[in-house]
């Protein structure tokens, strides 16, 4: 690891109150004394002499002082500064915090001053890379800081908390226990073959595998299907023929006129996108062409741009009219989305008695409906409930449980499953105890891969890169 101080502002760049600047590394203390002047009414010492002062502050307590430039003795800022010793500190390296009044220049010219004074500027995620290196952390917990960063609603902000407390982690490290136990009992055997028999009972590794690795790597697996949702967000689009009140749908999703509503057909000729949140789903929501037979140039590029999304969505909202028989052109359009997960939405539903049902084909009825008026918000709420639903599977969402959070985790499980389960096939058949030891440990190797036991440099890199420099 570079053994370089590294130095950054670890506030958004603007106008605001406070804004700090981060100090980690074993010159970290001696830069701070060279650079900070304690206040003279609240030093024991005087202000002047800043190493003796320094040497005496106290780790994790708030100090009240000036940034001032030793070179030329120039005041720079007001501040308050907090020393924060290794290993009690974010980094497991002396660290400091100059708390100063948050402006581009005033941050800028402090952070100017520290690197000359034998700091390097740090790179995007660097203070979080290091608390990785340095044990503080693990793979999971460095990814979950970007994530809390990056939350959209307090779901996601949920997930990425639990990340950060270590639970998947904790959840890796009960499956990596279980295989390695096998994987002990396995080398016993090859290394004493004259008592295989005595060593291992094949039918206790094959149900430990089956019921406690096998059962658990699924679970988790369903789970990323499940919620990774809270983490992205769900691709919602809007579909259906022209004039069905799509964007009168989207405006009461996004409780704001967004969209061109008119009785005209045809009126949306291109795509609107806007999050927004539902249940606690982030969602970029897509209100799209009106689907239909056309000559117009302009409303042909329209309706290949609604199928290009259409095709890249989580979810489809199928928008019919309530107020009239299913078309030709609905037909269609549903032969066109059938592959996709979707919700026919009964819109206008206001213009029809509470039993009224539309009279669609039986290969649609097993596909989940709901009436709503857009124009009165009626249904809306079940809408959303159907939505976060279908978004979050049959397990829905629940803190106390492990969620994978992401692709890479995601990949690794899948390895990981795919290894134990060619393992236990192998005991099964009875094969040669070194191909299921090779077996098991790369299931094992796959689960280190996801905490970082095992890691390699340009993975590490990818990661990190994610970060905003300062964390």
């Amino acid at each position: 690891m570079d053994n370089h101080t590294i130095a950054a502002v670890a506030t958004p760049i603007g106008h605001g109150g406070i804004g700090i600047i981060r100090i980690s590394g074993k010159k970290a203390l001696r830069i701070a004394a060279t650079v900070f002047r304690r206040s003279s009414f609240a030093s024991d010492h005087d202000s002047d002499t800043c190493d003796l002062s320094f040497a005496r502050f106290k780790s994790h307590w708030l100090y009240h002082g000036y940034v001032v430039d030793p070179a030329n003795g120039r005041q720079l800022d007001e501040v308050l500064l907090t020393i924060m010793k290794a290993p009690r500190s974010y980094t497991r390296e002396d660290v400091v915090e100059i708390q100063a009044h948050s402006g581009p220049v005033v941050l800028s010219s402090i952070l100017e001053l520290v690197l000359k004074n034998g700091a390097r500027l740090a790179e995007p995620g660097e203070f979080t890379k290091r608390a990785y290196i340095n044990g503080r952390i693990d793979l999971t917990q460095a990814e979950a800081v970007v994530d809390i960063i990056n939350a959209r609603t307090n779901k996601s902000l949920e997930i990425a908390t639990a990340q950060l407390k270590g639970d998947m982690r904790k959840s890796i490290e009960t499956i990596r226990g279980l295989l390695f136990d096998v994987f002990v009992e396995i080398n016993a055997a090859i290394d004493f073959p004259d008592d295989v028999t005595e060593i291992v009972d094949i039918d206790t590794p094959i149900k430990t595998l089956q019921d406690k690795v096998v059962a658990r790597l699924k679970e988790l697996l369903e789970r990323y299907e499940n919620a990774h949702v809270l983490r992205d967000g769900l691709k919602l689009v809007v579909v259906g023929r022209p004039n069905v009140g799509k964007s009168s749908l989207m405006n009461r999703l996004l409780q704001k006129e967004r969209a061109i509503v008119a009785s005209t057909p045809g009126t949306t000729r291109d795509f609107i996108e806007e999050p927004l949140g539902i249940r606690g789903i982030p969602v970029i929501i897509t209100d799209t062409a009106g689907l239909h037979e056309t000559d117009d140039p302009v409303e042909v590029i329209g309706i290949k741009k609604t199928y290009e999304h259409t095709d890249l969505s989580d979810l489809v909202l199928f928008v019919l009219d309530a107020g009239c028989r299913i078309t030709e052109e609905d037909y269609k359009i549903h032969e066109r989305i059938s592959n996709r997960n979707l919700i026919i939405v009964i819109n206008k539903s206001d213009l029809v008695d509470d039993k009224y049902k539309p009279d669609m084909p039986d290969s649609w009825i097993n596909i989940p409906q709901v009436k709503i008026s857009a124009l009165y918000g009626h249904g809306l709420d079940k809408l959303k409930d159907l939505i976060a639903k279908i978004s979050l599977g049959e397990h829905g969402f629940d803190a106390e449980h492990t969620i994978v959070p992401n692709l890479r985790h995601k990949i690794a499980l899948e390895r990981s499953l795919q290894a134990t389960s060619s393992a236990v096939e192998g005991m099964q058949m009875r094969t040669p105890f070194e191909l299921i030891s090779i077996d098991i440990k790369e299931a094992i190797d796959s689960l280190e891969e996801i905490t970082g036991v095992i890691s390699n440099e340009e993975m590490i890199d990818r990661i990190f890169s994610r970060f905003c420099i300062g964390k």
